[in-house]
């Protein structure tokens, strides 16, 4: 069983991702984190990004600085190589063929990683309502914001990220919309469990 989620940045679908793979008793994969390893690991190790991506493991998906912005910026860049989200291509489609079942959360999920996925999930949620969650996620971790640059940088992101040539972000056909911009974690969890359920039962 696959459970696909893609959406923007800030829209929450990381988190609804862990805990319904967490209430399911699935494996749970943010793609995001293979991506600001790669842009990470290129610029502090002098490599290219595919050679990165290349060279990749597991272990350093566990980085602590993989959640900062800085890392978010250089994950939508080095997104945009064909040839690294090659490269990164088998590694996901590897871990979503685990036993029981896994929820992979993306952009590209239900549209490239796997778009047999039984279950997708387009989650989303305003630009102004995202850059308000996130200003309040980096206060909370103790980093200067300013709101206004938090807010471009998401525009600057989604504009990149729809706009690439390569596996762009976008819904799958048969996604269900999930719009998350009035509703707190738990209701959106809720939400978003009762549809992944649903489909998991009535296929």
């Amino acid at each position: 069983m696959i459970v696909a989620i893609d959406g923007p940045a800030a829209a929450g679908k990381g988190t609804l991702a862990r805990r319904i793979a967490e209430a399911l008793g699935y494996h749970h994969l943010d793609t995001g984190l293979l991506y600001r390893a790669v842009g990470i690991l290129s610029e502090q190790r002098g490599v290219t990004p595919l050679q990165a991506a290349e060279n990749l493991d597991p272990e350093d998906l566990k980085r602590p600085d993989l959640r900062g912005e800085a890392a978010g910026q250089l994950a939508s860049k080095v997104g945009s190589i064909p040839e690294v989200r090659a490269a990164l291509l088998d590694f996901q489609r590897r871990f979503a063929r685990q036993a029981p079942g896994a929820v992979l959360d993306g952009r590209d999920i239900g549209t490239v990683i796997c778009p047999d996925a039984e279950v997708k999930l387009f989650v989303t949620a305003s630009v102004e309502k995202r850059a308000e969650r996130r200003v309040k996620e980096l206060l909370v971790k103790g980093e200067s914001v300013i709101a206004e640059r938090v807010l471009q940088d998401l525009k600057d992101r989604d504009a990149r990220d729809s706009a690439r040539d390569v596996a762009p972000m976008a819904s799958a056909s048969d996604a269900i919309l999930l719009d998350t911009s009035d509703l707190d974690a738990d209701a959106a969890f809720e939400a978003a469990l009762s549809i992944v359920r649903n489909r998991i039962t009535t296929p």
